[in-house]
């Protein structure tokens, strides 16, 4: 699993011009899928990103989780995220995870990340045409991958 983090002020995703979700301040993470993922991996990276300390405290040293904050988190499914670019110009997805297996993972994600959060989390539509909207706060944008682990 790959996902990309980034620091909002606030963000939105829409479908057909309608407003699916939206937050505060806190986290918009994209997230990409492939075949070999598990609910394992699922769980390292809601530890990393419920952990992740990079809201700033009374010094304004980036020190704070988005528990620490009372944050939000919208995450949004992304299959491009896999893509593979090793050969000419267009984009190859074929690691990226068939429906299948890519739905349910991510809707564990998803519940894995609110339950760690105390609170909902604000979702898109999976394989949806989506319009997202964000204000990146800072910018702080951090991509982690569960094949980069060590």
């Amino acid at each position: 699993m790959r996902i990309v983090i980034q620091r909002v002020s606030r963000a939105s995703v829409s479908i057909g011009g309608i407003c699916k979700s939206s937050i505060g301040e806190g986290f918009m993470v994209l997230v990409g899928i492939e075949e070999a993922d598990t609910e394992e991996d699922a769980d390292w990276l809601c530890k990393k990103l419920i952990g992740l300390r990079v809201f700033d405290d009374e010094n304004g040293i980036m020190n704070k989780s988005v528990l620490d904050i009372d944050g939000a988190i919208l995450i949004i499914s992304q299959f491009t995220l896999m893509a593979s670019t090793k050969k000419g110009n267009r984009p190859s997805y074929i690691r990226a995870a068939r429906h299948e297996k890519a739905i349910p993972l991510y809707d564990y994600f998803c519940r894995q990340v609110s339950h760690a959060l105390g609170k909902p989390v604000g979702t898109g539509e999976f394989g949806a045409d989506m319009q997202v909207e964000l204000l990146n706060n800072g910018p702080v944008t951090i991509c982690m991958d569960t094949k980069n682990k060590e």
